[in-house]
């Protein structure tokens, strides 16, 4: 006997992203927002004084890219809990990336997924990490290999909070734009080439058509099954580097910027890229202070720590390579031989 149990159905998750100052949030139910210290003394009583709730609470968490992990996961579900939250409470993620991605795995795994938004404060965060729902958490074998896709109910992206944001991360969140534009779209990389975005309205216009770029990404792959994939370009080689330096010495788009090169040398060896475009993306990143190079101490350590990346499979590495600047091209075909010749070229720079 075979008994079927009839779930198809559609679901929309679909979502408002607004951009411009904080607008007023109201809800009905209790609201618990997460943060950390420094977001919470710059920014705390602004985002209290937009929203309205039935009783709000605030669990703050440390810090770092360095304490994305199981542990703090648990300290935030327990507040949760002491909170008393319930299937009808709502989760708050204020900071960056970081806070971003645990708030939403928390909100995923609490009571068996709860509703959360986004109000990133961070420059990556705005342009990218906030926008298509990936959640999750480090571990001692790489970046974000534990998590969940959980679609916020909101993602609410006020520039004004940037004013603080110290200028390393501020380049670390031109590169996640960067890193948009090389792989959609020319015009707009050759926009960010004319225009400084230091200046005038040229951030907010920097924000919105990165986010636009990621929106219309998330909406034809919102699973990461094929076309979402490309905007992990520069994160196979990214991520390997952070995970070699246990996360304390490059922010996470800095470790970007370094792989986005690495990805560059490799297409150019190709033939996908020109040595002109590879120039052209360098200088682009350069001058926002961006590191564009690493030390590898063992090639082969690094080359195995590919295979870890959530693209690849047991016997193949997935690599997003440039196909000039505005195409891209997702590849699972090159040979050992090949990238190990690329990493040469960084090895004990």
């Amino acid at each position: 006997m075979t008994i079927n149990i009839a779930l198809n159905r559609t679901v929309d998750d679909s979502y408002p992203i607004h951009i411009g100052p904080l607008n007023d949030i109201q809800f009905d139910g209790k609201v618990a927002i997460l943060t950390n210290p420094k977001v919470a003394g710059f920014h705390l009583q602004t985002l209290l004084s937009r929203l309205a709730a039935k009783e709000i609470y605030i669990i703050t968490i440390a810090d770092g890219e360095q304490y994305k992990n199981w542990e703090s996961i648990e300290f935030i579900l327990d507040r949760m809990f002491d909170h008393r939250l319930n299937r009808n409470s709502l989760l708050v993620a204020f900071g960056g990336g970081v806070i971003g991605d645990m708030g939403g795995f928390a909100s995923s795994l609490y009571n068996r997924g709860i509703d959360f938004i986004q109000i990133p404060t961070t420059l990556l965060s705005q342009v990218d990490a906030s926008v298509g729902g990936k959640t999750g958490i480090n571990n001692k074998y790489g970046k974000n290999l534990i998590g969940a896709f959980h679609q916020p109910k909101a993602v609410h992206i006020d520039p004004s909070f940037l004013n603080t944001l110290p200028s390393r991360e501020f380049g670390a969140g031109v590169a996640e734009i960067v890193k948009m534009a090389v792989t959609f779209n020319r015009d707009f990389f050759e926009w960010l080439e004319h225009n400084d975005l230091r200046q005038g309205d040229n951030l907010l216009v920097a924000i919105t058509k990165a986010v636009e770029t990621k929106a219309r990404v998330v909406e034809a792959d919102e699973k990461e099954q094929g076309l979402r994939a490309a905007l992990n370009y520069g994160h196979t080689f990214g991520h390997v580097i952070e995970n070699e330096t246990h996360y304390e010495t490059y922010l996470h788009g800095e470790s970007v910027a370094i792989g986005m090169m690495m990805a560059n040398d490799l297409a150019c060896e190709l033939g996908l890229m020109s040595s002109e475009e590879v120039k052209r993306v360098r200088a682009l990143l350069a001058r926002y202070d961006l590191p564009l190079t690493y030390a590898i101490a063992d090639v082969e350590k690094f080359y195995q720590a590919f295979f870890l990346d959530k693209k690849s499979s047991d016997s193949s590495v997935t690599f997003i390579l440039p196909r000039s600047i505005g195409d891209v091209e997702i590849t699972d075909t090159i040979s050992a031989e090949m990238v190990k010749n690329i990493l040469k070229r960084y090895q004990g720079e």
